[in-house]
This record gives structure tokens, C-alpha cells and sequence, in this order.
């Protein structure tokens, strides 16, 4: 079986420690800035960063459309973070000039677990993912209000949806590529074997 190609996109963010995470999950990654690299890989990982700046820069690099085709037509997508709120049908509270990708019938509440200052770890077990819980790095995290019938819920914090999927689009609100633990990139990488 071919090694998968997977995409990160490039625009900001924590887009180095993604690629790693997804090379040690057997994954062939590269970093993603433009249309014509975009059409090149078989996944892609949305990073964490600031949900309005990857928002505006999507537009600047012309990516805002050709992701919400390739999400649509159903290119695995793995969205951490800010990228969970990209993938977001419906943000509460979004910036008036803020657009997601779409792509997960959720509505998410950014910066819900509180500041910078506020950030934490936490050990959080997602179905699905084998080994016990995985360590989660909540900054400046959304998380789910509510998802629609076909999203499954992966993972709580606290009563609070913080992992979901819903067919080949899965989002965390925390940053497993911090951690050393890349079972939830070898989770995408084997969604996207599988979706291809």
C-alpha cells in the first residue's frame, strides 16, 4: 500500500510539529499554501493558530474555496484547535470578518475554556483510539455546543464535546501534536488510507 500523501496547511500556526507528528504516523506530509499544492495530497490537517488569521489569509492565498471543494467532495480533513473552528458549520460569536471551511455539522464556542493564561493539559480518552487516553493541550481551546445527527462525539472534557468526526472530517479542540503522542495522527493517517 502506497504511503499517504498529507497536507498541512501552511497559512499559520503550529504547522512544524504537524508534519512531524504525521511523518512518525507513517504519512508522507508537506506543508500546503496554495491551490496547486493542495491538489497534490490525499488529506489535510487544519493546525492550530488564530481561528480569524487563518481565516483572512485563506482569502489572501486564495484557499478558501479550493479547501471547501476538496472538504465537500470528501478529502479527509483533521482540523486541532483553530483548525476545529475552521471546520465548524457555525461559530458562536465569530469576528464579522471571520469564514470557516465548513465541513462538520457542529457550532463551536471559541476561546470557550478561557485565555492564554488559562491553557492546560489533560489526559482525555477518545473512542477509537486505542492505548488509553491520549494527552490533551488545551490553548486557548473551543469547544462543541452541539453537533447534528450524523456527527459522532470522539471525546468530553468536563462535560464539554472537545473531539468529533463526522464521516472523513475529525477535529480536536486540543493539540495532540504538542504532546509526543501521535496516535491521533496515525487515527487521520489511517482515515485517509482508508478514504482513498
Amino acid at each position: 500500500m502506497t504511503t499517504p500523501v498529507i497536507g498541512v496547511l501552511a497559512l499559520q500556526g503550529d504547522v512544524r510539529e504537524h508534519l512531524i507528528a504525521l511523518a512518525t504516523a507513517d504519512a508522507l506530509a508537506r506543508p500546503v499554501r496554495r491551490p496547486e499544492e493542495l491538489a497534490e495530497v490525499d488529506g489535510l490537517v487544519i493546525p492550530g493558530g488564530e481561528s480569524t488569521t487563518i481565516s483572512k489569509l485563506a482569502d489572501l492565498f486564495g484557499m478558501r474555496e479550493p479547501v471547501r471543494e476538496r472538504i465537500a467532495a470528501g478529502m479527509p480533513v483533521y482540523g486541532t484547535c483553530a483548525g476545529m473552528i475552521m471546520l465548524a458549520d457555525k461559530i458562536l460569536d465569530p469576528r464579522s470578518d471571520q469564514e470557516s471551511f465548513g465541513g462538520i455539522d457542529m457550532i463551536v464556542r471559541r476561546n470557550a475554556f478561557g485565555r492564554q493564561n488559562e491553557s492546560f493539559e489533560s489526559a482525555v480518552e477518545v473512542a477509537g483510539v486505542a492505548g488509553g487516553p491520549v494527552e490533551g493541550v488545551f490553548i486557548r481551546a473551543p469547544w462543541v455546543e452541539s453537533v447534528g445527527a450524523r456527527v459522532e462525539v470522539l471525546a468530553e472534557h468536563e462535560g464539554h464535546i472537545v473531539a468529533v468526526r463526522q464521516d472523513n472530517a475529525l477535529a480536536t479542540s486540543f493539540h495532540p501534536e504538542l504532546t509526543g503522542d501521535h496516535r491521533l495522527h496515525a487515527y487521520f493517517t489511517d482515515m485517509v488510507r482508508a478514504g482513498r
